[in-house]
């Protein structure tokens, strides 16, 4: 029998995208569908960006096309990944929060965690509204950095429905897997398990509205990193390094695997972490001991923002461990640092919404 492509589009009209819970015809993810020569193309889009999402949406309407229109046809379909800011405009987790911005490093120990509570504490105190997710499942360090190990959030009703209210420090509210775990004992969980935990961080906690919330990542590329921007339209992530070579390589690689296709999130920026050491008795000098502006040149190799250098200074670290972040530390060089990287990281978000937006409207 003879196809046209609003028998085509009918058809389409009957597969669900599991994550807008809507066709995807009215969810406006079909690009192109049409017949040639007998030929079926089709391009459509996914809300998920993930392979295996895109894949299962490709099975379905080539299964479905087939189901309905023939057996016989021959199917063109090509299931690309939503741009991040068409999946930020469609958003139905966290509705009320304007920026996700999640926080990652290639490698452990260049003080990820510390720029996170430091960047939220500055956040804070140039007066917007934030949070934080401690996504870190195998290592959460944001208790402790708070002051606030042993606590435990409370349950709250929201609209009808019992939701996790985070624990609030500092005007900034948290969640993290050490708020459910024991201090001292290991968290042994397969990948799956993890994941759950870190959604359930987002869909089942009431965040309200909120300017910024931070996501602290665990370092490396695996499934945490996967399962979170299947679940979560984030606006954008910073990457954070020292300078010595074997941090940057990391570094690089993290930005790469958020450039992915399947991945495709703005890196905001670099913010080198250790930029030099500073003793307290010498507060005027500076000693580059993992090597000199390395974040900085990545940042300008790859082509992506430079937001900031922090020194390794003794005091962030024992903010750090007494539950006050060193950005609190009024008239200090370190607050005043992280102050600057504050000023940076709003102007550099600011500016891939507003490219966004530009893109949206062409």
């Amino acid at each position: 029998m003879a196809v046209n492509r609003e028998q085509i589009l009918e058809v389409l009209s009957g597969i669900t995208d599991p994550d807008l819970k809507q066709d995807i015809v009215t969810a406006n993810l079909v690009e192109h569908a049409d017949i040639s020569d007998g030929k079926v193309f089709i391009v459509a889009h996914s809300s998920n960006p993930a392979m295996h999402a895109r894949k299962r949406l490709q099975e379905a309407i080539e299964f479905n096309v087939r189901r309905v229109l023939g057996k016989e046809l021959e199917i063109d379909c090509v299931v690309k990944a939503l741009p991040s800011e068409s999946r930020a405009a469609r958003r139905s987790i966290l509705p009320e929060v304007k920026h996700i911005v999640a926080v990652a490093s290639g490698k452990g120990g260049v003080g990820k965690s510390t720029v996170t509570a430091n960047l939220a504490g500055g956040l804070t105190k140039a007066g917007y509204r934030v949070g934080i997710v401690d996504a870190d499942i195998y290592g959460p360090s944001m208790p402790t950095m708070f002051d606030v190990v042993g606590e435990r959030p409370t349950m709250i009703d929201v609209d009808g429905k019992p939701m996790i209210n985070p624990v609030m420090s500092y005007g900034i509210k948290m969640l993290s897997i050490g708020f459910f775990t024991d201090q001292d004992n290991a968290v042994v969980w397969r990948g799956p398990m993890a994941a759950k935990a870190l959604t359930q961080m987002f869909t089942d906690a009431y965040w309200g509205e909120m300017d910024y919330l931070l996501i602290d990542l665990p370092p490396g590329t695996g499934d945490i990193h996967l399962s979170l921007v299947q679940t979560v339209p984030l606006d954008g992530v910073v990457i954070v390094s020292t300078p010595q070579e074997v941090a940057l390589a990391d570094a690089r690689r993290g930005v790469n695997m958020f450039r992915m296709d399947s991945i495709n999130v703005p890196v905001v920026g670099i913010i080198e972490n250790m930029a030099w050491f500073t003793p307290a008795e010498l507060p005027e000098n500076k000693y580059f001991i993992f090597g000199r502006d390395g974040a900085k040149n990545l940042a300008n190799g790859m082509k992506v923002p430079f937001l900031g250098h922090i020194p390794l200074v003794q005091g962030v670290r024992e903010a750090g461990d007494a539950g006050r972040p060193a950005v609190f530390q009024e008239n200090s060089p370190t607050a005043k640092a992280f102050e600057e990287l504050v000023h940076t990281f709003v102007k550099e978000v600011d500016t891939l919404k507003n490219k966004s937006l530009v893109k949206q409207e062409g």
